[in-house]
């Protein structure tokens, strides 16, 4: 457990954090002071990103316990699902809603590192939406009707085609 846990760059304070339990208590299990349970082994593989089982193979775990242990476990946490889609979307260029699904993400975010990988989404995303150029902004705001009462702005028939090459 510890040097999974030190491959990943994580104190047993930020192990304990991400599991719900003391460093104290992820200290002694290290140590073999005391033998997690069996959903604290299967929280503990889903952050290793790994399956139950394996994290228990080859080690003292106690094989009645590693009976019940379930045959997999969650991988992954809705931060990094949600970024991995972000990737998938911003390569085919569908960029629109992910501004605010990123700051809601990051609103929510504990751990450091998913902040971290937020904020780095959030820079990709800003550098890759096009800004229009400041010479091409009324003339696209000619092509728009209504909305300066209050009501939906229209785009005007033909207006795309006025644009020119």
């Amino acid at each position: 457990m510890a040097r999974l846990r030190g491959d990943l760059g994580w104190t047993q304070a930020d192990l304990a954090e991400r599991l719900g339990a003391s460093r104290v208590a992820v200290s002694h299990m290290e140590s073999g002071l005391s033998t997690p349970s069996e959903r604290t082994v299967t929280l503990l593989a889903g952050l290793f990103k790994l399956e139950p089982h394996e994290l228990v193979a080859d080690t003292g775990y106690p094989v009645a316990k590693a009976e019940r242990l379930p045959v997999v476990a969650c991988r992954y946490t809705e931060v990094e699902l949600q970024l991995r889609l972000f990737e998938r979307e911003l390569g085919l260029g569908l960029v629109e809603g992910w501004a605010e699904r990123l700051a809601t993400l990051a609103a929510l975010a504990h751990d450091r590192g998913e902040r971290d990988a937020l904020l780095a989404a959030r820079t990709r995303l800003t550098a890759t939406t096009p800004t229009p150029h400041p010479r091409a902004f009324p003339q696209a705001l000619s092509l728009w009707k209504g909305g300066s009462d209050g009501e939906d702005a229209v785009l005007a028939p033909g207006a795309l085609h006025d644009l020119g090459p």
